[in-house]
């Protein structure tokens, strides 16, 4: 019997332990389905809010991880002056969890932001009550250092710092540029998040940036908070091949311009753009690179800037007719149009925007011709006063006719006529090939972000013709920018040697070491010693002879070359032109050149160059001594007094006499006295000029045709408001209708 009841005993022993497993099985699954069901919702959240999650998390993580900011390099002139730098500013931290821990702390640290920063303590009181857990809110961002120093000094105190709570400092780094509207559209500026725009900003930039590094908080073993930091890596520092001095005199002198002709025929600044580059004729260096208008590069949002200026519209096109900025214009733009003309002003014009050139071009159609043997040199052709190419009559800036001209004298006193017949001479292949040779239409790749493509703006030989061969040798016709035309001039006269432009010279690490030395790149021979000797020759007469078109633009004690430009802009009204001048010094060893344009000056009469020589002569009066080179003339007395007015130093003795002489054996050879008469005649400067007879206009210093009323210039006879025309046949205009007035 006892041994049925232990049985049965067993029994339900048995029973029981089998329903507990199972009943364990079941509470197993529903745990596990559990899991997979919270596993599968962190999932979804990952997935759909994950980064609003982690982004709350990081930002109440003050105390366990923090990223450092890397100081962006800077960027220094050629003698280590500062243009760009990077200066370390701070953000005001209110952390309301641990301001509002003690009641105690609450009084005290209001007090001290008011005193110390100026604070509204009742709208920080509204954040506290709204926000009482958060730990980051910034009360205001990149204050210097001395605006916090007062502030951390009441931290630091021994008792006063024991009710201060809740407040720190977060360090960022604040692009600053020391000189303000110095070398603006060459160095750029940066976004808020340190990304260059524009110029040497944004085409350095991943020079210049750096990597942040970051601070790690975490709990070891014994809970306690331990820290691992990854310093910030600075970026690199460039250093350029501007000289801070020989900018500042080109955009004084640029400044001065604007002043003097600003709203003098219309509404507006001095000109729609004023332009010019200095640059070493024989490493492609740039020294100066300068336009007006211009801006402040550390309020670069400043909307005085804009006043004067060309209107643009949303799309960035010219508001046509054109329209100038004014005060009631600006207080009616809307915000995109506004953007818009702030990218205008922003755009470096050297670089940016194209022209047609005009006579500038003139000494590259006489190497062409000289250095693919079309011509000699000392050929002589008889001017009319304009020329019949095709069904096109063409006339030339002098409409009374030069005469009988040798290629020297051409380019003297800038005859249309005399070009066209040299570019017949030429053939429209050869002219197109030596183009390209000078890299018209191709970019030069300087170190500047924005640069022109002006492909499509040159004629190729399937699209020129017998007249835009004509006019192309005067520089009317095809669009350059002002940064091709300076480079190729400089070929021109350093014996053919093509240098790539470049404004950067070296890359200097945080420590001060040298990463890379960035030397200068001889790309090409354009032309030959010997034809860049010639050409030297008759660019020389332009500004040392009397009747040459650039005599206005030579600074007292220096002999200098150079060229001329007045060139129509499109639609050709003869009311709108781009005037400029293209110059070296010295004359007989260029060491720089200069490159001045003037886009519709501010004047009732634009066709006239002295707007850009006057200019030139002003800058070089300046910059010639300040790099030591040294006088080849003999100074007036009226011209040493305005130097010495100007306090500049006047740098003697002159260069020796048999230097000197050696000049001036060399300035008349090959020119008109060893002229050849290729068309009957010989060149002939006492020929009569009729021009001569006119009266003077003392209100403007123009002579005047008695027939016509017309304005002459009395030494050259070109006819002002009429520098280039075509008759009897539709405009010539340049290719596949593109606008070649500059923007």
């Amino acid at each position: 019997m006892d041994k049925q009841v232990n049985r049965n005993q067993g029994i339900k022993n048995q029973k029981f332990t089998t329903k507990m497993q199972k009943k364990l099985v079941v509470l197993f699954i529903i745990v596990f389905l559990a899991f997979v069901g919270l596993s599968a919702r962190l999932i979804m959240i990952t997935r759909e809010s994950g980064d609003q999650y982690k982004k709350q998390v990081l930002s109440q993580q003050r105390y366990d991880s923090t990223v450092i900011p890397y100081k962006r390099g800077a960027i220094l002139d050629s003698r280590g002056t500062s243009l760009a730098i990077s200066e370390k500013v701070y953000n005001v931290v209110l952390d309301a969890k641990a301001l509002l821990e003690n009641e105690e702390y609450l009084e005290p640290t209001l007090e001290a932001l008011r005193m110390q920063f100026g604070f509204d303590t009742g709208s920080i009181r509204t954040y506290l009550n709204d926000n009482p857990s958060s730990q980051y809110y910034v009360l205001a961002k990149r204050l210097t250092y001395e605006e916090i120093a007062g502030f951390r000094e009441i931290q630091a105190d021994a008792e006063k710092g024991k009710v201060v709570k809740g407040i720190w400092f977060e360090e960022e780094y604040k692009r600053a540029y020391p000189n303000n509207t110095l070398a603006c559209d060459l160095i750029g500026f940066t976004t808020s998040d340190n990304r260059g725009l524009y110029g040497l900003e944004e085409y350095y930039n991943d020079i210049l940036s750096g990597t942040a590094g970051r601070e790690y908080g975490y709990l070891n073993e014994d809970a306690e908070l331990e820290r691992t930091t990854i310093a910030a890596v600075d970026g690199n520092s460039i250093v350029t091949t501007i000289d801070a001095n020989i900018q500042g005199i080109v955009e004084k002198y640029l400044k001065k311009f604007n002043e003097k002709h600003a709203n003098e025929y219309h509404e507006g600044n001095g000109a729609n753009n004023v332009g010019c580059i200095i640059m070493e004729v024989d490493t492609g260096n740039i020294l100066a690179m300068a336009s007006y208008p211009n801006f402040d590069l550390n309020d670069i949002k400043n909307t005085d800037a804009l006043l004067g200026m060309t209107m643009v519209d949303a799309d960035g096109k010219k508001v046509l007719p054109t329209a100038y900025i004014n005060e009631e214009i600006l207080a009616e733009m809307e915000e995109g149009v506004l953007s818009q003309n702030f990218n205008a002003l922003w755009k470096n014009f050297c670089i940016v925007d194209t022209y047609e050139p005009g006579s500038v071009t003139k000494p590259f159609t006489v190497a062409t011709g000289i250095e693919s043997g079309s011509i000699i040199g000392n050929e002589v052709y008889n001017c009319e006063g304009s020329l019949d190419v095709g069904d096109h009559t063409i006339k030339c800036h002098n409409k009374y006719g030069d005469g009988l001209l040798s290629v020297a004298d051409a380019v003297k006193i800038s005859c249309n006529v005399c070009m066209m017949k040299i570019g017949q001479a030429i053939g429209k292949d050869t002219f197109v090939d030596f183009q390209h040779i000078f890299n018209f239409g191709l970019k030069t790749n300087v170190d500047l972000a924005g640069e022109a493509r002006t492909a499509s703006l040159v004629y190729g030989k399937t699209n020129m013709r017998s007249a835009e061969l004509a006019t192309c040798t005067f520089g009317q016709g095809f669009n350059t920018t002002m940064i091709q035309t300076i480079t190729a001039f400089c070929s021109l006269v350093n014996g053919g040697n093509y240098y790539e432009p470049h404004v950067v010279s070296k890359i200097v690490s945080p420590t001060g070491a040298t990463v890379q030395n960035i030397e200068p790149r001889l790309l090409k021979q354009t032309i030959s010693p010997e034809t860049s000797d010639i050409v030297r020759e008759f660019c020389n007469l332009v500004v040392s002879e009397e009747d040459g078109t650039g005599r206005t633009a030579r600074p007292a004690g220096y002999r200098i070359g150079g060229k001329t430009g007045t060139a129509e802009t499109v639609p050709r009204d003869k009311i709108n032109y781009v005037v400029s001048f293209m110059g070296y010094a010295p004359a007989d060893n260029p060491q720089i050149a200069i490159y001045v344009v003037v886009d519709r000056p501010n004047v009732r009469l634009q066709d006239d160059a002295k707007y850009a020589t006057y200019l030139v002569k002003d800058i070089l009066t300046e910059v010639l001594p300040y790099l030591k080179i040294y006088m080849t003339e003999e100074l007036s007395e009226k011209e040493r007094a305005d130097l010495e007015a100007l306090q500049l130093e006047i740098i003697t003795p002159v260069v020796p006499d048999d230097q000197t002489k050696e000049g001036e054996d060399t300035e008349g050879e090959g020119t008109e006295g060893e002229a050849e008469n290729t068309e009957g005649g010989e060149s002939d400067s006492k020929q009569t000029k009729i021009w001569k007879t006119f009266a003077i206009d003392p209100a403007t210093g123009y002579a005047v045709d008695p027939n016509t009323g017309d304005y002459v210039d009395p030494v050259t006879g070109a006819v002002i408001g009429g520098s280039f025309a075509t008759e009897n046949t539709e405009q010539i205009l340049p290719p596949a209708g593109e606008d070649t007035g500059a923007p």
